[in-house]
């Protein structure tokens, strides 16, 4: 009979280290999406104290800083957010294109756990609609909740194997 060998992972991951690396651009966006990060985070069981916050200036620079984070050695898995809302120049292609490549770059290259939390818009509205404001007690989407779930769900993933 062979070994068993896990298929997914849950969120039960006790005593991770999480670093959460936010942009500041578009802030009223990203603190929604940062809120539901750590809110999800604590929700499973992950403690303050294991959370560390890390803010840089806009998306661009978000893999640079987790490609330091990961390089630390203290982190089980880093959780990268943003936003960025297309305009009426090719920026947005540019910076979008550069950071998704960056922040999947990093994650292999460490072997290690980066949740893609970056909103890639054609507008502000629908930035909002996915970084819902969990405050507010209303069934919204956050995909920064949705990144910190992803995060769990590989350490506990990576721990099985």
């Amino acid at each position: 009979m062979s070994e068993y060998r896990p298929d997914e992972g849950s969120f039960n991951v006790g005593g991770a280290r999480i670093a959460i690396v936010v942009a500041r651009w578009n802030g009223n966006i990203t603190e929604n999406l940062l809120n539901g990060a750590q809110h999800a985070l604590v929700r499973h069981g992950i403690t303050e104290s294991d959370i560390d916050l890390l803010r840089v200036p806009g998306a661009f620079e978000l893999p640079l800083a987790c490609q330091k984070v990961a390089k630390s050695g203290t982190y089980d898995a880093i959780i990268a957010l943003g936003c960025v809302i297309r305009g009426g120049t090719p920026h947005f292609d540019y910076v979008c294109s550069e950071t998704t490549r960056g922040i999947g770059e990093v994650a292999l290259n460490e072997n290690l756990p980066v949740a893609f939390g970056l909103l890639t818009t054609d507008n502000l509205e629908q930035a909002e609609d996915r970084s819902g404001d969990i405050s507010e007690n209303k069934n919204h989407e956050n995909k920064g909740e949705e990144a910190a779930l992803t995060a769990l769900e590989m350490i506990s993933l990576f721990r099985q194997l």
